[in-house]
């Protein structure tokens, strides 16, 4: 747990708690859930203030993936789909994008954001972007830790949040959100200070509350970031 930092930590830690209770949301923890997905309210953009949100590294976006190195449960179709599937979601912000599959050996297309498996990448998380490098880098041993402490959880969930998540950042939404709902946010910064939850509830334990997908506040952030560039 050392190396996984407070989004990564966040996940663990609910995937866990998932898997050692049964936890039902009940029908008003899903409406409120489906309606901070959907509606992005006045006020609601509220971050911790960690980074400050600028355009994105590019317009349009060309993600290259590579399935090199990939854990063996995950086949290359899954983790294609799932970075389809985050940049169909941030592409409601205005940017056009697409996404190519880079065979073993193949040539990253020139201007492309590589997403690849790499232990130094990740720095040992499951995920992290690299604005310098235009690179999303998927952590092998987070997924087979995981895997291990939990192998009945369906970890193409934390798969396709963790992808979204880093995605947000190459698209300028750099600061975390303080909405637990929010694909770009964690739970706590360590200091007693928890994320949010509309009309002040508070996170129910042993449930993954965050979104897999960009929500309605992260993809308001992102126009906002790439107002200028349009």
């Amino acid at each position: 747990m050392a190396h996984l930092s407070k989004y990564a930590a966040t996940i663990f830690l609910a995937v866990l708690a998932a898997g050692a209770a049964s936890v039902c949301f009940s029908a008003t923890w899903e409406d409120i859930r489906a309606q901070e997905i959907a509606q992005c309210q006045q006020g609601e953009m509220e971050t911790w203030h960690d980074s400050v949100d600028r355009p994105a590294v590019a317009s349009p976006m060309k993600f290259a993936y590579s399935h090199t190195l990939a854990p063996s449960w995950f086949d290359e179709a899954t983790v294609l789909a799932a970075v389809q599937q985050a940049a169909k979601g941030w592409s409601t912000c205005g940017i056009p994008v697409s996404v190519v599959a880079i065979q073993g050996g193949g040539t990253v297309p020139p201007g492309s954001i590589s997403v690849v498996w790499s232990e130094l990448g990740s720095r040992h998380n499951f995920g992290l972007a690299n604005m310098g490098d235009r690179t999303i880098s998927l952590g092998p041993s987070a997924f087979q830790l995981l895997q291990t402490r939990n192998p009945s959880y369906d970890s193409r969930q934390t798969l396709q949040m963790v992808i979204s998540h880093e995605m947000g950042h190459l698209f300028g939404v750099m600061a975390h959100s303080k909405r637990c709902v929010d694909v770009t946010s964690y739970y706590d910064d360590s200091k007693g200070g928890h994320c949010s939850i509309r009309g002040g509830a508070s996170l129910p334990p042993g449930v993954e509350y965050r979104s897999v997908l960009p929500t309605a506040c992260d993809i308001q952030r992102c126009r906002a970031a790439n107002a200028a560039e349009h």
